[in-house]
């Protein structure tokens, strides 16, 4: 390992972390003498699952941990050591040498700011006049790829798609000029092309401006692409590290290997042709956009061309389609959370010719799941209360109301002690199993799935598929399953429809849509997935 004085030596070297070592008060390690080397235009992937330790030990080297974690270790940058500095010194450090993007840009972003003052932000505090911090975000939003750059500087961070939050999350970390980049998965809530996109970005800025990053991510086939040296860790421990070369060639360890399987199984048979569950007739969504007030002519924003659609029982469709193709909002129109065109006829019945009071009564039998289930739980709630909600619709006794919620704890292999926990108490994993508790609660015949498994890491993903799988099977539900993860929908649907620019561009059964994609851009959405 390097001392100070190699270093000086070595003018590409960066960054020399050297035993980091994190526990917390009850001496739980969390992070076990981890050790690399980060040189100029060269990326570092830190790979693993949710509690390696991969997160902390990026935030460890901002000084972002919190107090009641004990670190110790160095991490030598410009011959001081990152983990020892006073708070003081470690301010001019943080954003202006070392800049950290995080995974969700929405929470990381000032909804208050337009993207001008987001990215400028800093250089504003520098003294740096109005004029000329405006020209350098704009500068910086066309270096990030930013399309129509010059409309997105007045554009608040919810009037922007993911990826473009995305960017402009990258361009104000960049905008201070740092020397070192950690990315802590900057790619996880985005759509394949956009991930690809990303990625090659923050490859070519680091080489261009002879910068460093650190990538820290679940996927580590994701990484193949985009890193030098890789380490994968495992509940805090270092399993493997050495060239990308290296490890997808000739991994040593069996949790490396575990983490490059990426056969998630196969989807269940489907055998309900004629028990027909949903069937859309040109069914349609646009937006009106806003005019001024004396514009009398009304315009619309389509958001989904008229579309038809059939699914069957136990039977699963895949709908896939990068950002803004329109993908959540058929689920939300499905779902009649927002309004549509056409038919949308469930079990004989059409829901846009019903009234909110008749369908009422209706909604037990289609639930919805979302990609983020922290946000969809009631936090004030119990595990036992959330799922409680639904099976106390159905008019049950309370010992049948007992025993239904342990069978569907059980089915979505969650222990019954997970009653009493809130739902910031349980992981990812755990919590979107009690999203889909309580969906099953209901005893729905179609689940509409928006990217439930995108926010997971990989082992978790498989696990969840898994699940879905078994539920249909037992419960006989239908699936509509929105995901940008073509391996997921793979291992899940039956038929995949794909969506680009709100228009249907192809529906094939599953196997036949891989095989023989008829249009470019399925090809090119299969070829992002395979990585």
């Amino acid at each position: 390992m390097h001392s100070i004085q190699d270093a000086k030596n070595d003018l590409n070297l960066l960054l020399s972390v050297q035993n980091l070592h994190i526990e917390n008060e009850q001496k739980t390690v969390l992070v076990e003498n981890l050790n690399f080397d980060l040189h100029r235009c060269e990326t570092v992937a830190i790979v693993g699952e949710s509690g390696s330790g991969k997160s902390i030990s990026g935030l460890a080297l901002m000084g972002l941990l919190a107090e009641n974690l004990k670190v110790t270790g160095q991490a030598i940058y410009h011959e001081q050591d990152l983990l020892h500095l006073d708070s003081k010194t470690l301010l001019n450090i943080r954003g202006k040498k070392i800049g950290m993007i995080f995974q969700e840009p929405m929470t990381a972003l000032n909804p208050l700011h337009k993207v001008e003052k987001i990215v400028g932000e800093a250089l504003l505090l520098e003294g740096i006049s109005k004029d000329k911090v405006r020209k350098r975000v704009y500068d910086l939003l066309c270096d990030v790829g930013m399309d129509d750059p010059e409309e997105k500087l007045d554009r608040y961070p919810h009037e922007l798609s993911g990826g473009q939050r995305q960017r402009v999350l990258i361009a104000s970390v960049l905008a201070q000029k740092p020397e070192i980049i950690i990315a802590d998965e900057p790619t996880t809530a985005l759509d394949v092309t956009l991930q690809s996109q990303v990625l090659n970005l923050l490859q070519l800025l680091i080489l261009n401006h002879n910068m460093a990053m650190i990538l820290v991510s679940h996927d580590l086939n994701l990484v193949r692409k985009y890193a030098n040296h890789v380490i994968v860790m495992n509940q805090g421990k270092v399993e493997e590290k050495g060239s990308v070369k290296n490890i997808f060639n000739n991994p040593q360890a069996e949790y490396t290997k575990f983490l490059l399987n990426q056969d998630f199984g196969e989807a269940n048979k489907s055998h309900s042709e004629n028990h027909l569950v949903l069937s859309l007739h040109r069914v349609g969504i646009k937006f009106p956009i806003q005019q001024g007030i004396f514009s009398r002519k009304k315009e619309y924003f389509v958001a989904v061309e008229p579309i038809n659609l059939r699914l069957h029982r136990a039977e699963s469709i895949g709908i896939v389609g990068d950002s803004g193709s329109g993908k959540t909002s058929l689920a939300l129109a499905i779902a009649r959370l927002i309004e549509s065109s056409g038919n949308i006829v469930l079990l004989n019945q059409d829901l846009n010719r019903l009234s909110q009071r008749k369908l009422r009564p209706l909604r037990s039998s289609f639930q919805i799941v979302f990609q983020d289930p922290y946000s969809s739980l009631n936090p004030r709630m119990t595990v036992e209360q959330i799922i409680r909600e639904g099976l106390e619709l159905q008019k049950l006794k309370e010992s049948d109301i007992i025993i239904q919620m342990n069978e569907i704890l059980n089915k979505v292999e969650l222990s019954i002690t997970v009653k009493q926990k809130y739902p910031h108490e349980l992981s990812g994993g755990q919590r979107q199993r009690v999203a889909l508790a309580r969906a099953v609660a209901l005893k729905p015949r179609l689940l509409i799935l928006d990217e439930p498994t995108s926010a997971l890491d990989r082992t978790t993903q498989r696990t969840i598929v898994k699940l879905l799988r078994q539920l249909q099977r037992d419960y006989q539900i239908s699936y509509l399953f929105i995901s940008h993860d073509l391996q997921v929908v793979k291992a899940l649907c039956q038929k995949i429809l794909v969506l680009k620019e709100s228009k249907m561009i192809e529906f094939q059964d599953t196997q036949a849509l891989f095989d023989k994609p008829l249009n470019d851009y399925t090809k090119r959405l299969i070829a992002a997935s395979q990585y």
